[in-house]
């Protein structure tokens, strides 16, 4: 049995984005525990270079729905980067789940040959779907996914590796 391009992206995102739902809901729930403000979570950083764990939720669910939607050859739903709170997080992450179940595997029928044109820091780039997928797609969504799950770590919310996969 082929994978299609469907099998190695929605399912994959779409368990991760629940993933990342999950140990965002442990960290507000560890903050209102520890009587922590939880924008000391929500602003936190690696380093001073990298952005804060906001960001990083935010990019992981954009990588996603980017990805999947660019290979469906659909138009992508555009989300403001408003959240400031987990609640607003885990809504865009519902938004993002939503719109990933709205694809169809048929949708994905010759995706691996796909062109994909988009701009990334105002400059035209050019990719070929599978490609694009295996190569700037997925590792961007789980670079984003690792980093916000890192941040957590680092701030003592006590995530395990269970919790990253899903």
């Amino acid at each position: 049995m082929a994978l299609s391009l469907y099998d190695v992206s929605v399912p994959v995102f779409t368990r991760s984005l629940k993933a990342l739902d999950g140990f965002l809901g442990k960290a507000a729930a560890h903050a209102e525990a520890r009587k922590i403000d939880p924008s000391v979570f929500l602003q936190a950083r690696l380093s001073p270079d990298m952005f804060p764990l906001v960001r990083q939720a935010q990019l992981a669910a954009d990588f996603a729905k980017g990805g999947a939607g660019r290979l469906a050859g659909v138009e992508l739903p555009k989300y403001p980067d408003e959240e400031k709170t987990f609640a607003e997080l885990s809504e865009r992450i519902a938004k993002t789940l939503a719109f990933l179940g709205s694809l169809d595997k048929a949708q994905f029928e010759g995706a691996e040959t796909r062109d994909i044109v988009m701009s990334i820091r105002g400059e035209e780039r050019r990719f070929v779907g599978q490609p694009f997928l295996l190569h700037n797609a997925m590792p961007n969504f789980f670079f984003h996914l690792t980093t916000a799950y890192a941040i957590l770590r680092h701030n003592g919310v006590e995530l395990g590796k269970m919790d990253f996969i899903g």
